[in-house]
């Protein structure tokens, strides 16, 4: 009986809680959305890394040459319903540091024959940092060229690190033409970049929606396997 009673006091609780990481959550994107409409940054010569995370979601536009030799793929990637890879490739700018574009994506029918760039090269993406990767996901090995997940600083290290000039800085390219060149980009395998959207997922507006036991401390203790 004291279990029962207090599971509704926990349920409460919990309903609270998801309330209030939903009004932090939405704030959160509000704000990725606010820097989205804000102009390209242009990125200094040296990058203080340190604030890297202040700036993600940040546009920012470069210019150099890509270092095609030390191409990283990031495998494997579904673009709709298409299976294929990621194209990650450092960037050689003329006045300042290396830094890492992933180019976006490209269909298995062209992952070892794209379409690279020569020359000068001048882009718009979005400061990223490293994404966690969930149990399923497995260990990178560059040594065999394979990459599960977006492991910046170890990327950044396998293409020549600090001695190259290669700062752990990386940059999803923005793609902003419609679904025609699209697909007129993947049946050339020419490599796609990201929409500029936020990708951050907010699910605890569900939570609460297929949870409302838990906004009551005298909600039935059996609802609570609903959640």
């Amino acid at each position: 009986m004291l279990l029962i009673g207090f599971i509704p006091v926990f349920t409460f609780a919990l309903g609270t809680w998801q309330l209030q990481r939903l009004k932090w959550k939405v704030n959160l994107i509000d704000e990725l959305e606010e820097k989205l409409q804000l102009q390209p940054l242009s990125l200094p010569p040296k990058i203080n890394m340190s604030v890297i995370p202040e700036f993600v979601y940040r546009k920012v536009s470069l210019k150099g040459r890509w270092d095609h030799a030390r191409t990283i793929l990031l495998i494997p990637r579904v673009r709709d319903g298409v299976h294929g890879a990621h194209v990650v490739t450092p960037l050689i700018r003329e006045n300042g540091s290396t830094v890492l574009v992933d180019r976006g994506f490209v269909s298995n029918d062209f992952i070892s024959n794209f379409q690279n760039e020569d020359g000068e090269v001048e882009i718009v993406g979005m400061l990223r940092t490293s994404q966690p990767r969930n149990s399923f996901t497995p260990d990178n090995k560059p040594e065999e060229g394979k990459w599960y997940w977006t492991d910046v600083d170890a990327m950044a290290e396998h293409a020549g690190g600090q001695q190259a000039g290669v700062q752990p800085v990386f940059v999803e390219q923005i793609f902003d033409g419609h679904a025609g060149e699209a697909g007129t980009r993947l049946s050339k395998g020419i490599p796609i970049g990201r929409a500029a959207t936020i990708d951050l997922r907010n699910a605890h507006l569900s939570y609460v929606i297929t949870c409302p036991p838990s906004l009551s401390p005298t909600s039935s203790a059996f609802n609570l396997t609903d959640c």
